[in-house]
């Protein structure tokens, strides 16, 4: 064990508890508990969908904004409580396993998408002020590392601070990101934007970010995020 280890033990993201028998900064019993995106998934979003389905119903009943996304693991009771000590209990060092588990099992997918950037989604100047740091971008720049592919945190501002989207329901998330986010400079030179999310569940957020990004000539937008709801 290191010097740094054993002075600052890491602690696992899903039972919180110092690592044990793991690498990566994960207990191997804690990895497998992970509930993983399986094979049949929406071809449009990723959420998990039965065998003979190609698409989930939110993505039926709606048209997004965004060409495609994936997520590595589904939003539940285990991800949710880790995402929480994430982005509320300061374990920022929970990001370098979100990255390795996004990388490890999209990093092909990502990589096929050839993205030109990668730009997380904003938090408000108010609430980056009283968290310290914007979650997605802890993710966003761990993934840089892996895929090679530059993060550009100043191209897409929020400019409104919004209400939780987890609390409204989907129309109310719609409107709850009306004009909330601005792309700062319009000679973009980018065709293709990955953005990156902790979480992704009806898909507003993604879509009125790519709505700005495509008023701006970008062509090609793909988002993945750690988690994802299992939709309705």
């Amino acid at each position: 064990m290191k010097l740094i280890d054993f002075v600052f033990p890491k602690i696992c993201p899903v039972c919180n508890e110092i690592v044990s028998g793991g690498k990566g900064g994960i207990c191997n019993d804690c990895e497998r508990k992970l509930p993983y995106i399986g094979d049949s998934y929406c071809m449009k979003c990723g959420k998990p969908v039965e065998e003979d389905e190609e698409y989930c119903r939110d993505c039926i009943r709606c048209t997004h904004e965004y060409k495609e996304g994936r997520a590595a693991l589904v939003y539940d009771e285990i991800t949710s409580k880790s995402i929480y000590r994430f982005k509320y209990n300061h374990k920022r060092e929970f990001a370098k396993v979100y990255g390795r588990i996004i990388d490890e099992r999209l990093g092909e997918k990502i990589r096929s998408w050839d993205a030109d950037v990668i730009i997380p989604v904003p938090v408000h100047k108010s609430k980056l002020k009283k968290r310290g740091y914007n979650q997605a971008g802890l993710i966003a720049d761990e993934l840089s590392k892996r895929l090679n592919i530059p993060v550009c945190n100043s191209l897409v501002v929020r400019n409104k601070a919004t209400t939780v989207q987890k609390e409204l329901s989907a129309a109310a998330r719609q409107n709850n990101l009306k004009k909330a986010f601005n792309v700062t400079r319009n000679d973009v030179k980018y065709r293709t934007v990955l953005i990156v999310d902790d979480i992704y569940t009806t898909g507003a957020t993604v879509d009125a970010m790519a709505r700005c990004l495509k008023g701006v000539g970008i062509q090609n937008v793909y988002f993945v995020s750690l988690c994802i709801g299992r939709g309705t």
